[in-house]
């Protein structure tokens, strides 16, 4: 049975009969794999606390006909560590692992962007951004705005998603696609703070300078617009952001 080496970020589990689990990786090279984990569920399993969601591994994988099978697995990461013993660390990585699940296609189809940024999400997640720490929401909403981005339908912030007319926009819309002008506005668009839209830009881009001493309700705000916006590009609202505090 051929067998391949990667490197993948666990993005969920579920069991297999009375000892094994299926999991499902975001990998670096082969994209997003299902593979089966033998024996992972008992006591004496080698490998069964490496398997956890968020952990960032090293594998080699055997293939097979239907699916694939573990047989090594080395931590790079734990990622999940922390997070078991802070609730809202733990939520926010669920929010970012389901939504790498439903953005990332076909199994074993290339996606070493979305891994790189899963990555880099859990990353500052857990240790911290290089300007200093940041709150669980806001990583979260950074990941979300790239992620769809990422996948070609990322939202559009300092122009007009309608006409393309150059912002900054005063409303927002998910449906239109983001920031709308006057004349684009549909009915029921939102109305953000003056200072949420450049805090939008500032998430996706990645410019955790511009977001220092950012004020709650503009966190807040954002938050919500990118709720909106995620769940109505996905098609359906994500399961595990019901959960994260706001």
């Amino acid at each position: 049975m051929p067998t391949y080496r990667d490197e993948a970020i666990v993005l969920r589990t579920h069991k297999l009969g009375e000892a094994d689990r299926i999991v499902t990786l975001l990998t670096r090279l082969h994209g997003k794999v299902r593979a089966v984990a033998r024996g992972v569920r008992r006591v004496s399993s080698k490998f069964g606390g490496r398997l956890e969601p968020c952990s960032h591994v090293d594998l080699e994988i055997a293939s097979g006909r239907t699916l694939d099978t573990i047989t090594q697995a080395v931590t790079l990461h734990p990622f999940s560590e922390p997070m078991r013993a802070d609730y809202r660390l733990f939520t926010t990585a669920q929010v970012m692992t389901e939504t790498a699940d439903r953005v990332v296609g076909e199994d074993h189809q290339p996606a070493l962007r979305q891994h790189l940024l899963l990555v880099g999400a859990l990353r500052t997640l857990t240790t911290g951004t290089p300007d200093g720490p940041r709150p669980a929401g806001m990583i979260m909403d950074s990941y979300l705005l790239r992620a769809v981005a990422l996948a070609g339908y990322g939202a559009s912030l300092d122009t007009c998603a309608a006409c393309g007319a150059p912002g900054p926009h005063e409303a927002f819309s998910a449906t239109a696609g983001g920031a709308v002008c006057r004349q684009c506005r549909p009915p029921g668009s939102a109305v953000p703070r003056s200072r949420t839209m450049p805090y939008l830009l500032a998430l996706r881009d990645g410019d955790w300078v511009s977001t220092r001493a950012v004020p709650d309700i503009v966190q807040r705000q954002a938050s919500d617009l990118v709720a909106s916006f995620v769940g109505w590009q996905l098609d359906h609202r994500l399961r595990s952001l019901v959960h994260v505090e706001r």
